[in-house]
């Protein structure tokens, strides 16, 4: 068991910090620099590279060209605001009126539930040879041993819909971190990207009783509490008062708090209200000693603000709802769920993912809970007509060894993604960590490595279990959507390496 393993799983490589632009390192790319780092290539490796350099570095021009918000054009968030006019509480974007969106081209994307799996090879020839050429590339690449006992692969051109390879495309596997991918579709999906969880502080009619309640954002941190807890004073002094019994509300969330995969440093337990994720330390990514009651720490924070503001709140805060009759103080909002979005599958982060199927719960109006989640984001993705056959959605984050998806249901999802008539679902491929730049991907590909930069995909890590599933643009320029899911391997390492590899050669076809 390797050292980032505890009990019997573990998530992805941890990183640092979150990556709001995840092609940040392209901009230390100088000419020089890139020169040096190709030194020592023969002819067709200086080719490739260069060809992935001057991609990459293309890519870092109209990143920099922007305007850019969490990772999408503010054009085509606005476009995915006018298409997707999902109004309720907290979403910001029920407009009473504003200009009809351009009209869009007929889709392109065939439904994605018709196709024929086997457990060998079985996808269709295509009129340029594409399938035949990924037959023979994939083969030999497959039969790697460090893939362990069972591996699937699936292979979408975006543009067209078409799979382009499948081996075991329908057969159930144990994803990992990669489940994300379908928590993140089903909850913009139903959200929609501009979502933002709210926490509050509500006050009875005698100003004398207030509570904290708990939207569900796992993001919140001290800064925010402490506005809360400034907004809270001000408006209870302008009621002439100084002093208040503070409750604090988590009942928007329901059933067990602790995940299945018991205490663990990769996830803190589940609440309807915490601080930065329930991180005893001052890390904001990857794994962390956890609070044991984030609710109640959060709550006391909050007292501490406020005794600082000039409000005293005497004995401790204990758990309980807002008065009958009590009216709002003071808000917070959490970033867009976009950003939320983009932060867990950069990142590999568990607590916002599970928050994600917990707030689709919610817009379903299931319980948010577990089950509810399972529910609730397994109803959102039938309704994006997606192969849903042998998919078990047991939790958001993929610590669960229960669930279970295919490889056709994640190269799915992402060619749903990269589809014109979906916007809204846009941040689940600017949320993919860039291979060799950010988040879990970032050691993983070296700048002699064909993929560096071209390849984004999110990764998937349990003991035994290695996944990979993302979107690459080919040498004819192609977006290639894919997934490559491999159970029963020995050696972590050797099997990213191998993940890498069936992914750097989709990179580098030339077919």
């Amino acid at each position: 068991m390797c050292a980032r393993e505890r009990g019997w799983s573990t998530v992805d490589e941890p990183v640092k910090r979150p990556s709001v632009n995840p092609l940040d390192k392209l901009s230390r790319l100088t000419p020089r620099g890139a020169m040096i780092r190709l030194k020592g290539l023969n002819d067709r490796q200086f080719t490739a590279v260069s060809a992935g350099l001057g991609l990459a570095l293309a890519a870092g021009v109209v990143l920099a060209a922007g305007p850019w918000d969490s990772g999408q054009r503010k054009a085509e968030a606005d476009w995915a605001a006018a298409r997707n006019r999902t109004g309720g509480a907290h979403h910001e974007s029920a407009a009473p009126s504003g200009p009809a969106p351009a009209p869009s081209a007929p889709a392109v994307l065939a439904a994605l539930s018709s196709a024929v799996d086997n457990s060998a090879p079985d996808a269709r020839d295509t009129p340029n040879g594409a399938a035949a050429a990924l037959r023979a590339t994939f083969g030999p690449l497959l039969k790697d041993p460090a893939l362990g006992t069972r591996r699937t692969a699936v292979v979408i051109d975006t543009a067209s819909g078409e799979r382009l390879y499948g081996q075991g495309a329908d057969t159930p596997m144990t994803p990992a971190s990669t489940v994300k991918i379908a928590t993140a579709v089903a909850a913009l999906s139903a959200l929609g990207p501009d979502h933002r969880i709210a926490t509050t502080v509500r006050a009875s009619a005698d100003s004398r009783t207030i509570a904290l309640v708990g939207g569900g954002d796992p993001t919140l941190d001290k800064a925010a509490l402490r506005r809360l807890a400034t907004d809270t004073a001000r408006a209870l002094k302008d009621r002439g008062v100084e002093k208040v019994r503070l409750a604090y509300d988590t009942s928007r969330y329901s059933g067990p708090a602790r995940h299945p995969i018991g205490r663990n440093e990769n996830i803190a337990p589940v609440s309807a209200l915490m601080t930065d994720e329930g991180r005893l330390d001052d890390t904001d990514s990857g794994p962390a000693p956890r609070s044991d009651d984030p609710a109640g720490d959060t709550a006391r924070t909050f007292a501490k603000l406020l005794d600082d503001a000039g409000i005293a709140t005497g004995s401790d805060p204990k758990p309980g709802r807002p008065a009958a009759g009590s009216r709002k103080v003071a808000e917070h909002r959490s970033a867009p769920l976009s950003a939320l979005v983009e932060r867990a599958l950069t990142n590999s982060d568990n607590d916002i993912a599970e928050a994600l199927a917990r707030q689709t719960a919610i817009a379903a109006g299931e319980p948010a809970d577990f089950a509810g989640g399972r529910r609730a984001v397994t109803a959102q993705l039938k309704k994006l007509d997606l192969p849903l056959k042998g998919a078990d959605l047991a939790d958001g984050s993929g610590l669960n060894r229960k669930d279970k998806v295919t490889a056709g249901l994640l190269a799915g999802l992402l060619a749903r993604a990269a589809d014109p008539d979906h916007p809204e679902l846009r941040p689940v491929l600017t949320g993919l960590p860039v291979a060799g730049f950010s988040g879990t991907l970032s050691d993983r590909y070296t700048g002699k490595s064909a993929g560096t930069g071209l390849i984004r995909a999110k990764t998937g890590t349990l003991t035994g279990v290695n996944t990979l599933a993302g979107t690459v643009v080919d040498r004819q320029g192609r977006l290639l959507a894919f997934a490559f899911l491999a159970s029963g391997t020995n050696s972590p390492s050797d099997a990213q390496s191998a993940l890498d590899t069936l992914a750097t050669s989709l990179a580098s076809r030339t077919h």
